[in-house]
């Protein structure tokens, strides 16, 4: 039994269903008959004032029909709530909420106040007021109410706790006075949370999910993260009250997020290149600032080398080597040991420790006065001077061989290490090993490859009578260097030259060392001093028995594809003419210099290694002052992919061939090829440098045996005129030999000539025969058989090639410098015997 000061609506009880101002209420009298029925009530249940007016209450029970009972029992008194089921007057039962009040006794006797509410009503309503309570005291999410002024008003438990000793002193503080120095994390907001709950307070927007950065007035010393969001309060009439802010501390997954987001960063970045000092520096530049203030990157030497490191590298510290170090500051405050330098640690160190172990080494709080700092003195002095309080040191290690070591430190950044940035550190660190051992073996094999490179072409062009030449070669396989083009100058007999540009299929270094095989297959071919036409037809043959032992061994595989196009040609400086034939690749072009650039015409036969299909060859009459280039298809079709573009390309390159021909390859490379080609490029540039008319003499010689001496007579005046009486003897038995050979084993016609160059003197012997000579040893007893014996021990060099006429026997011996220069191009011989056209020479 209670008093009525407890039906007084209060703060707890406003809003409650059971609350006198909003329940149904039901007065009673002592025999809990019905004295008084309230509209609510009627409301509530349909009945009238009219009906309930003097009948008992228990006839609304749902109990039993038109019970009479008093199911207000002693169990409802006190005004404890309870719930019933009471019957509506439509006919449905309605579960509702009771409660029980007895009145003070009065004139009247005794009597009861009874409240009815619908109970799921109440049940809501208690739920919501749980709620509430949880929120004040109970809730994570710190709950800060700012007034219409911004400023605080009111606080959950969870925000008091974020600020030190009574919240009171607190109300009336703005947000920057709470949390000074805090920034918001999003661009997309306003810089100031101030602002962004004056635009809340004027628009009415909610913001969801805002984070926000800064330091707590408890916990001064650690950056905090949280995740914000805002909406207005209005009282039931629209009346703004404020803003409300929910905040919740993300600092653990913020970092997290971070962490990941690293490691995704750090997995594009480390590695983008195979160049080592690349790769180490992209390593750094992932962890500092992010990480760390400060890094060093020391690696064992021999990792830097490109060579294997040395598995027992535990005392090897004396041979690492500063790979890269970085720093919050541009002037390296930090810095002991120059980039590139040998690094030395003394034992006990945790670098030394690192590199022993294989495990990192944590000094959450730098201890200046450790046993391996006392012994160095420039580094901790260097630390003390710089304030640097937290340190650690990584390993790197990839497949089970640690090649060096990084080391971090903090000293801008006030937070110490934690365990979770060394887990980071360690996962950045393993894949940077494996970038940087990626890169130390491919540098490995980049000098092996271009060992190779150098190996399969030639290294510098041979200076040679005939023509002056220049080249490029420019792989698509850039990170090898190699690829499957390649282009020659051979010196043949006879003042001639050979000039050769070939193009396997495929890049890098399988097709490099096919291309390394046909080389040496067309170098063998053009000593044997064969037509263009016939030596094609030989590498064909060679190509063909390549991809068959190919195909053999990679049967379903790329590298049993084997083919090649090729261009050879072969130039005489003393006809002036050259002849070329193609195996499918693009001809020769020729630029004068007084009229356009033109594509010489010879007959594309098909690739090497299709076999079946004879070779042309075509003859072409080289003009002074002119320059040759050829060229692979990957020159021109660089250029947009169009054949015809490159062409047009190529001959504005070659304009004004008296340029110097390193500067002509210079423009045709600027104009015609990308940084990256998309196939390989060689390209070989030659000026012809044809002989003065008067540096070679011919004579056509009778077909009979006196001619042998009228030969040596013809040799011994013209060594007489060129001043090379020196010669004499030697020339004249070899032109003796050669003569009487050719008189006695061959056909008429037969010729002589000889030929001047800067430093060589050629004797040759034509015939109609194209039976060739072979020489042999002669026996005791024989009178002849000597003669070729005596030819190649007087002669440099010896040979035979065919013409279409028959053979020629040619004889090389180096000449002396003459005393006086050789007559300018074009100058008329002193000799009245039959000889060349005079034309004139090249520069």
């Amino acid at each position: 039994m209670v008093t009525t000061s407890r039906i007084a609506p209060g703060p707890d009880h406003r809003g409650d269903p059971l609350c006198i101002t909003r329940a149904a209420v039901v007065t009673l009298d002592g025999r809990k008959r019905v004295t008084g029925w309230s509209p609510r009530a009627e409301k509530l249940l349909g009945y009238h004032a009219n009906e309930m007016i003097g009948q008992p209450i228990g006839r609304l029970s749902a109990r039993a029909e038109g019970a009479n009972e008093d199911w207000l029992g002693p169990q409802w008194d006190g005004g404890t709530p309870g719930h019933t089921v009471l019957r509506h007057r439509s006919g449905h039962f309605l579960r509702t909420a009771t409660s029980l009040y007895q009145l003070p006794a009065r004139v009247a006797g005794t009597a009861f106040l009874l409240l009815l509410a619908d109970a799921q009503e109440h049940a809501e309503w208690q739920l919501r007021q749980a709620m509430l309570h949880g929120l004040a005291a109970e809730s994570p999410v710190a709950l800060t109410i700012y007034g219409p002024d911004l400023r605080v008003a009111w606080a959950n438990a969870a925000a008091r706790r974020e600020l030190p000793g009574e919240f009171t002193q607190y109300l009336g503080r703005s947000e920057s006075e709470l949390y000074p120095g805090s920034q918001v994390l999003s661009a997309e907001h306003p810089p100031s949370v101030t602002q962004l709950m004056s635009e809340v307070l004027a628009t009415g927007r909610t913001v969801v999910d805002l984070r926000y950065r800064g330091r707590t007035l408890a916990d001064p010393d650690r950056e905090h993260v949280w995740s914000l969001s805002y909406y207005r309060l209005r009282d039931a009439a629209g009346q703004t009250l404020g803003v409300c802010e929910e905040s919740v501390d993300v600092t653990d997954l913020y970092r997290a997020q971070h962490r990941l987001a690293l490691l995704n960063e750090a997995a594009v970045l480390i590695g983008s290149t195979l160049d080592l000092g690349r790769t180490v520096e992209e390593f750094a530049e992932v962890l500092v600032p992010e990480v760390a203030d400060f890094i060093a990157v020391d690696l064992l030497g021999a990792v830097l080398d490109g060579r294997e490191p040395d598995v027992r590298s535990a005392d090897r510290t004396g041979d690492m080597r500063r790979a890269v170090h970085r720093s919050v500051r541009e002037d390296l405050p930090e810095v002991v040991v120059p980039q590139g330098c040998t690094v030395g640690y003394a034992e006990g160190s945790p670098q030394w420790q690192c590199l022993a172990s294989g495990h990192p080494v944590l000094n959450d709080v730098l201890t200046l006065s450790s046993p391996w700092l006392v012994g160095d003195a420039e580094r901790s002095s260097r630390m003390r001077e710089l304030g640097i309080h937290s340190h650690m040191v990584v390993p790197l290690r990839a497949r089970g061989v640690t090649m060096g070591v990084a080391t971090l430190m903090r000293w801008r950044n006030p937070e110490s290490f934690m365990p979770e940035d060394l887990l980071l550190v360690e996962e950045l660190a393993a894949r940077a090993a494996v970038c940087i051992d990626n890169a130390r073996r491919f540098t490995r094999e980049h000098h092996s490859a271009l060992m190779l490179q150098r190996s399969l072409l030639p290294h510098d062009l041979p200076a040679h009578t005939a023509v002056e030449a220049a080249y490029r070669y420019l792989p698509a396989d850039t990170e090898v260097g190699v690829g499957g083009d390649w282009f020659d100058v051979l010196p043949l007999a006879c003042a001639r030259v050979g000039l050769v540009v070939g193009d396997v299929v495929g890049h890098g270094l399988r097709a490099a060392a096919t291309m390394g095989r046909l080389r040496t297959a067309v170098h063998t071919l053009a000593d044997l001093d064969l037509p263009p036409d016939e030596l094609l037809a030989h590498l064909d043959d060679l190509v063909q028995r390549l991809a068959e032992e190919a195909e053999t061994a990679h049967p379903f595989a790329a590298e049993g594809v084997v083919g090649a196009t090729c261009l050879y040609g072969v130039y005489d400086s003393v006809t002036r003419r050259a002849t070329f034939a193609s195996a499918g690749h693009p001809p020769p072009v020729l630029a004068h210099r007084n009229k356009p650039v033109e594509s010489c015409d010879v007959p594309t036969g098909p690739p090497l290694g299709v076999g079946g299909m004879p070779f042309e060859s075509a003859e072409i009459d080289i003009p002074d002052d002119c320059v040759l280039a050829l060229y692979t298809d990957g020159l021109i079709m660089a250029s947009d992919r169009d054949a015809d573009t490159g062409l047009a390309r190529l001959s504005f390159a070659l304009a004004h061939p008296e340029r110097p021909l390193e500067e002509i390859t210079g423009t045709m490379e600027r104009i015609l090829l990308s940084d990256h080609p998309a196939d390989d490029v060689a390209f070989l540039v030659a000026r012809p440098r044809p002989l003065p008319a008067d540096c070679v003499a011919s004579w056509e010689l009778a077909f009979e045996p006196e001619t042998a001496g009228r030969a040596r007579s013809l040799a011994s005046e013209r060594l007489a005129q060129w001043r090379l009486e020196d010669l004499t003897f030697s020339v004249e038995l070899i032109v003796s030999e050669l003569v009487t050979n050719a008189i006695r084993h061959a056909r008429n016609p037969v010729s002589l000539r000889l030929i001047r160059t800067e430093n060589r003197l050629i004797c040759a012997v034509s015939d109609g025969s194209s039976t060739s000579p072979h020489m042999r040893r002669a026996r005791l007893g024989e009178e002849g058989g000597r003669g070729l014996f005596l030819v190649a021990q007087f002669a440099a060099r010896w040979g035979t090639r065919h013409t279409a006429d028959g053979k020629t026997i040619w004889a090389e011996m180096p000449a002396p410098a003459a005393e006086t220069a050789l007559p300018p191009a074009g100058a008329t011989p002193e000799s009245s015997a039959p000889g060349p056209p005079r034309q004139s020479t090249g520069t």
